[in-house]
């Protein structure tokens, strides 16, 4: 096996278990009221109470990319997420989202606006999260690769 093959496994390996983790993240917080999901919803909480923000995830499907209105949203949040030294994820599937949350992509009969989502401590909370510190670690070390908004690819299931 080559260097590159076993880096590739690797980078695969690293990136299956960086989506695990991301997952139960979502799955932990949802239950103790720590996500706000909706691109509005998120500016809103971003401009009231930034530093109980301890995750941005931004998600797109592959129509969403040809919409303005939703890119500049993002490269506003993004810009304070980085000034507020909070960590962001660009994600490429609000269906696995969706799923990720149980179903809290519906609003009754309407879909949610799952482009946005943050995850949140409370003041009060001393919440310690393996799971979040490895998602944060990966964003950290994209960021030192010069990738400041890293992507993950959440396969369907």
């Amino acid at each position: 096996m080559t260097f590159e093959e076993l880096n590739g496994d690797y980078s695969i390996e690293r990136m299956n278990s960086v989506i695990k983790a991301l997952e139960e993240v979502l799955r932990s917080a949802l239950p103790q009221g720590c996500i706000t999901v909706g691109v509005y919803e998120a500016a809103k909480s971003l401009n009231v109470d930034p530093d109980n923000v301890v995750l941005c995830i931004l998600a797109t499907d592959d129509d969403d990319v040809k919409d303005v209105a939703l890119q500049i949203h993002f490269t506003l949040i993004q810009a304070f997420c980085c000034e507020n030294d909070i960590n962001i994820l660009r994600v490429n599937n609000t269906r696995r989202l969706a799923n990720i949350l149980g179903g809290a992509g519906m609003h009754g009969s309407e879909q949610m606006d799952l482009h946005c989502i943050l995850v949140t401590v409370p003041h009060a909370s001393t919440w310690k999260n393996p799971a979040l510190g490895k998602v944060n670690r990966f964003c950290r070390e994209s960021r030192c690769m010069d990738q400041w908004v890293p992507i993950i690819n959440l396969p369907e299931r």
